[in-house]
């Protein structure tokens, strides 16, 4: 079993930017089409606050909701799931595995072959593009 990253919130928010400490460790949102820096070459989004692998861009899809969204994680054990009812709504927070990071929500509108819509914020991942392009 893979030993979480824990880290006080005074390194938290030494180490990441004022809005991806907001949205990463205090389970914030960006605004909607704020972050348009996502390429579309082959390539994988990692945490911004670990590293770890979360998404490949093969599985990104434009779903027209101005965030990054993608049919499926990387792997099944990259991120992890719980339930949100905050604000009055009931949907389904995804988070980093590795260090619990805030990435958004999954709901189940999206594509095939999963039919899930993992609506993540950018600003809680990093693209780094693969030497195939």
């Amino acid at each position: 079993m893979r030993t979480k990253i824990t880290k006080t919130d005074a390194q938290w928010r030494d180490q990441l930017s004022d809005l991806a400490y907001k949205v990463t460790r205090k389970h914030g949102t960006e605004r909607s089409g704020s972050h348009d820096s996502f390429p579309k070459q082959s390539g994988t989004f990692s945490c911004v606050c670990c590293d770890a692998p979360l998404f490949d861009n093969a599985a990104k899809f434009e779903s027209g909701t101005g965030w990054p969204s993608f049919f499926q994680p990387i792997s099944d054990a990259a991120v992890e799931e719980r339930a949100d009812n905050g604000f009055f709504m009931r949907r389904t927070e995804v988070l980093c595995a590795n260090c619990e990071a805030h990435l958004g929500h999954v709901f189940p509108d999206g594509p095939k072959p999963t039919g899930q819509r993992y609506c993540m914020n950018g600003v809680a991942m990093i693209f780094t593009g693969s030497d195939d392009d």
